[in-house]
């Protein structure tokens, strides 16, 4: 209630306060604030904000009287540098007659004092002027400042844009870094000259992705910029890929409980690089409490707040300290300026105190007579104003390391370059409604904005100076490496650049040569959780565990990895396979029953050895083809039946070695054909063997006409020709085929003839099956027929092994993989072969060979006439 009456009796009073100005028809200024500046008058004026003291003291309150307002201290010689630095750059504008020719530049210089309520004031100052009385209440002419140079902070860039974003009058910044002001809707006239902490942070992480740490610790202030920092980061290292060990806020009230907590952290974690986005101030204190624990053996990474800090280069932190790798505001080089810094001379004019102040902190001396010293009553001496700056050494004086001060010199010839386009408009061609330029004798800040956007120049130094739609402007830091010096101090080295182009993205370029590394030996260290997956291999993150820590899984048969840390591994495609280290996918081995193999050569072998002995009982037959034991039952059945007992061994020859279209097609037509003939003759063997014994009878005397030599040579005739004809069906309409099959073994290609047709391979193994089985039939009737040499029971015992060959053959082959089915087919074929010759002819030879006193007629019938 207290507040909103507050409120009501404030603008009540500025109501009638600003009543009483209409009225008289002029702005009065209601006060002053207690400010340090600099000033020289000009056409156009742009204005300034550093950080030229470091402490604001404020007066007691004591509620009686009007406050004193505050007042700065503890003068900054670095930060002077940079307020010097704008000056000379406007009287480098001012001398160019190429860069806004006939127009004179001046500047409004104020002290911000680190402080944002000074900051605040230093602005609004610079924003409404400083004159007394304003009668031209149309606002007639140009304003105070036409673009402010500064804040240094990001928290007091955050207040100021806030309020000039509304007039859309640009503050150019050299050392705000919050990426927040990136938020064009916010601050739609704000732009900057030093990289946002966004980039700081992407700088950061491709360091980590050069030396290929996954595995860090993240320490970082308890303020915006810290925070924002941090958050960003942990965005940016997943993104990556990478992981955060740890992350601990350092206190704001340097709390040694906290520190100590921190420090214990950092000791017992197995990440050895550490990322720090802090301010001086904020590390000191941890890195006092990590001396005294005497933790060494980690690598730091310093955000660019304290890369260039010089508060930390002591003898006492260099074993701990030396080779920290950190990133910095990219070192520039301005010509002129040493020069310029050293010709300064103070001046009488009150507005310029800021002159006065530095010239006193400089040689210890006072303006005023009677002035005395903090410690005691003696006066200090008297400034004349003829002291030589070129006898002193200071960070004033020092342009070797031009980082903050060359983005200050960058930020002014930013706001000179869009004011000279905005110069050089020409009418009718202008950016803004109709075609028009800015009206160049009452200048509006918003029109330099649009001119400020478009900004693209090169300093001298060779950089690149412009804005993307954010008012960043193109980044680039420097890589700074701490080494060792010859004093025992640390001494800061930059070894590399990172930078950011509109094609390229961000780009690391370091000098590895010249790094130095405080670890043995002299290399850089490994930050992982889990070592790398080698090839071959894929990485299982562990569970409850970062995706950083992982085990290494061999990937499986027929799987690759040819990447280091893959995620997953890949199937090799259908002809291919995983070679043994799994990194590689190779041809898969092509498998067929070869000749060189011993499998093959042992068939081979027999199909030979059997082709050999048919041959041999053939030319043993053909030399006795006129005894008894070779005429009996039709000799040339038993020649035909060994011409298809030859075919049947030689067609296993086409079953072994690569398959090819024709051996496809031949070797189940060769071996079915060979079969039927073979089972043909000895049907007919057996049928002639029935018919000679029921013609003796006289019931079947006439059984032997039906059976003469035409008939028995027909019968296999007709029969064979059936097998052919169905043989030459099944190869019209589905000839077998070459065929690779990936099905039976993963990891091989097995090289086999597809049948084509199973009804066409069915009826050709069913007929020879339908013989065979007519065959054992009749042969297992005639078996017990008179005779001393009955044959029928040899072909009784020749098809019963026939039978039982192939009866085992369709499970056998069935479960056969590979290769093995074609051999278990070739053994099959020669075995039924091999017990056709030997059931069937070995008892022949036998008589023939070693009994021939029974190879007689009398001999063959002596059993019948025993029996009568």
């Amino acid at each position: 209630m207290s507040f909103t009456l507050y409120i009501c009796l404030y603008l009540s009073f500025n109501f009638i306060l600003s009543d009483s100005v209409l009225r008289s028809g002029t702005c009065q200024l209601q006060g002053h604030f207690r400010l340090n500046g600099m000033f020289k008058d000009g056409d156009v004026i742009f204005g300034g904000l550093f950080e030229v003291d470091f402490l604001t003291v404020f007066p007691e309150l004591s509620f009686r009287t009007e406050p004193e307002p505050p007042y700065c201290e503890q003068f900054d010689m670095e930060s002077f540098q940079q307020a010097q630095t704008m000056a000379f750059a406007i009287d480098e504008i001012n001398k160019n007659p190429n860069l806004l020719p006939n127009i004179t530049l001046g500047y409004h210089v104020y002290d911000n004092c680190v402080m944002l309520g000074m900051a605040f004031r230093a602005a609004i100052s610079l924003v409404s002027g400083t004159e007394e009385f304003f009668s031209n209440l149309n606002c007639i002419g140009p304003p105070p400042v036409i673009g402010i140079v500064g804040d240094s902070s990001s928290t007091a860039s955050i207040a100021i844009s806030s309020i000039t974003g509304l007039f859309r009058l640009p503050l150019v910044s050299h050392y705000a870094t919050c990426s927040c002001l990136s938020d064009r809707k916010k601050y739609p006239s704000f732009f900057r000259t030093i990289p946002s902490d966004a980039f700081q942070v992407q700088a950061m992480v491709q360091i980590l992705k050069f030396f290929g740490w996954t595995w860090v610790g993240l320490v970082y202030s308890d303020d915006d910029y810290g925070i924002y920092a941090a958050q960003f980061f942990q965005q940016e290292m997943q993104l990556f890929g990478g992981c955060i060990a740890f992350s601990e806020i350092l206190p704001h009230d340097n709390n040694l409980r906290d520190i100590q907590h921190i420090t214990t952290v950092i000791q017992a974690s197995t990440a050895r690089v550490v990322v720090v986005f802090s301010t001086p101030s904020f590390l000191i204190p941890l890195l006092d409490d990590l001396v005294l624990q005497n933790i060494t053996g980690r690598q730091w990474i310093a955000s660019e707040a304290w890369a260039t800090s010089l508060v930390h280069h002591t003898p006492r932190l260099l074993p701990f300290l030396r080779g920290t790798l950190g990133i910095a505001i990219r070192r520039g080089e301005i010509q002129g300026l040493h020069e310029f810094l050293l010709r300064l001379h103070p001046s009488n004019d009150p507005k310029n105190n800021m002159l006065r102040i530095f010239w006193e902190k400089m040689f210890g001396c006072s303006f005023e007579t009677g002035s005395k010293d903090r410690d005691g009553d003696q006066g200090k001496k008297i400034c004349t104003g003829q002291e030589d700056l070129r006898t002193t050494y200071t960070p004033y004086t020092d342009v070797s390391e031009l980082r903050a001060t060359y983005n200050v010199y960058k930020a002014v010839y930013a706001l000179a370059h869009a004011l000279h386009d905005l110069m050089q408009c020409e009418e009718g061609r202008g950016p803004f409604s109709g075609n028009r330029c800015a009206d160049k004798t009452n200048l509006k800040p918003w029109q330099l904005v649009h001119y400020l956007q478009e900004v693209n120049y090169t300093t001298d130094f060779g950089d690149h100076v412009s804005f993307d739609k954010k008012g960043d402007a193109l980044a680039i830091y420097d890589v700074l490496n701490w080494q060792p010096s010859f004093d025992g101090s640390i001494r800061v080295k930059a070894v590399g650049v990172v930078n950011e182009g509109a094609a390229t993205g961000i780009v690391l370029q370091l000098d590895e040569d010249v790094l130095y590394w405080n670890f043995e030996p002299k290399k850089p260290p490994r930050s992982v959780c889990s070592e790398s997956c080698p090839p071959g291999t894929r990485r299982a993150t562990r569970k409850g565990f970062p995706v950083c820590c992982f085990d290494c899984l061999p990937c499986g048969d027929g799987e690759i990895s040819n990447t280091t840390d893959a995620n997953e591994c890949t199937v090799c495609p259908d002809e291919f396979w995983s070679n043994r280290d799994k990194d590689q996918c190779v041809p898969k081995e092509v498998e067929f029953l070869s000749y060189e193999e011993p499998l093959g050569i042992s068939l081979t072998t027999a199909s030979l050895l059997g082709t050999c002995f048919c041959a041999l009982v053939m030319v043993i037959f053909a030399n006795h083809r006129n005894t008894p034991i070779v005429r009996a039952n039709n000799s040339e059945l038993s020649f035909l039946l060994l011409l298809s007992l030859k075919l049947s061994f030689l067609c296993v020859l086409l079953f072994i070695g690569q398959p090819q279209l024709w051996t496809c097609q031949l070797r189940h037509a060769v071996f079915g054909i060979s079969f039927v003939l073979c089972i043909s003759s000895i049907l007919v063997k057996t049928m002639v063997v029935i018919a000679v014994f029921k013609s003796s009878r006289p019931e079947g005397k006439g059984a032997m006409k039906w059976f003469g030599a035409v008939q028995q040579r027909c019968t296999v005739l007709v029969l064979t020709a059936l097998q052919v004809v169905i043989c030459a069906v099944w190869l019209s309409t589905a000839s077998p085929t070459p065929h690779k099959n990936n099905q039976y073994i993963r990891s091989k290609i097995v090289y086999e003839c597809a049948i084509g047709s199973v009804a066409g391979f069915s009826l050709l193994l069913g007929y020879i099956g339908l013989l065979a089985a007519i065959s054992f039939l009749l042969a297992f009737l005639a078996r017990n027929l008179p005779d001393n040499f009955n044959e029928a029971k040899f072909i009784t015992f020749s098809m019963l092994i026939f039978c039982a060959v192939w009866i085992a053959f369709v499970p056998a082959y069935v479960s056969s993989p590979g290769k093995y089915a074609v051999a278990v087919e070739i053994f099959a074929i020669l075995a039924s072969s091999f017990g056709l010759l030997v059931s069937i002819f070995a008892p022949k030879c036998y008589i023939i060979i070693l009994h021939p006193e029974r190879n007689t007629k009398k001999a063959l019938m002596g059993r019948e006439s025993q029996k009568k």
